[in-house]
């Protein structure tokens, strides 16, 4: 895995290796993204496996595989993010200031933005993996537990980075909206867990 664009097309062990090295790009955005859809997979395994029990487990295959298509193009697009920031960083000191401080404004919007959206399909994810916990087929119910928590952590790991990507400014919305969206996803593991306690 050569480059950041790469990494829907890799294999998973080129994706492990690629973060695990120097390389700043892909980071800890793109691993929450990875996350979340190892999370939405389970879950929507899980909601096939429960259409002979659960009246509803067709519709959470549907939900389920909407939020798989929605979150792993987020892995490439918070790489892609992450390097432009990088970039944004870079620009030389003799830079009008006005030019480099909007060029690293925007991307610093965007670094954050991405994040705001894995966070937010994180949490749908999770809710959808704690409803097949609650309902689905007993024998895949800890797959549903594995698809919620991994879905919360890459939830809270996305969270995370919206907070530092807006400098830590506890009044901007976004990071209220994501500190709320990582707890409701930290309470939907939680049910899940619980369901098969």
């Amino acid at each position: 895995m050569a480059h950041a664009d790469d990494i829907l097309s890799s294999s998973l062990g080129d994706v492990l290796a690629h973060i695990a090295s120097e390389v700043p790009s892909p980071a800890g955005g793109s691993a929450a993204a990875i996350a979340v859809a190892l999370g939405a997979g389970l879950t929507a395994m899980c909601a096939r496996n429960s259409r002979d029990g659960w009246p509803e487990a067709r519709g959470a295959t549907a939900q389920a595989e909407v939020l798989r298509s929605r979150i792993e193009p987020l892995a490439q697009a918070d790489a892609e993010a992450y390097e432009a920031a990088l970039v944004a960083f870079r620009l030389p000191d003799q830079l009008e200031p006005e030019v480099r401080n909007a060029t690293l404004g925007v991307a610093l919007e965007r670094a954050a933005a991405i994040p705001l959206a894995i966070a937010e399909v994180g949490a749908d994810v999770a809710d959808l993996a704690a409803q097949l916990a609650e309902h689905g087929n007993p024998a895949v119910r800890g797959d549903a537990v594995a698809g919620a928590v991994l879905a919360e952590a890459g939830t809270r790991a996305a969270a995370h980075l919206v907070r530092i990507n807006l400098g830590a400014a506890p009044e901007d919305l976004r990071v209220t909206r994501a500190s709320a969206i990582a707890e409701a996803a930290a309470r939907s593991a939680k049910r899940a867990l619980e369901a098969t306690e």
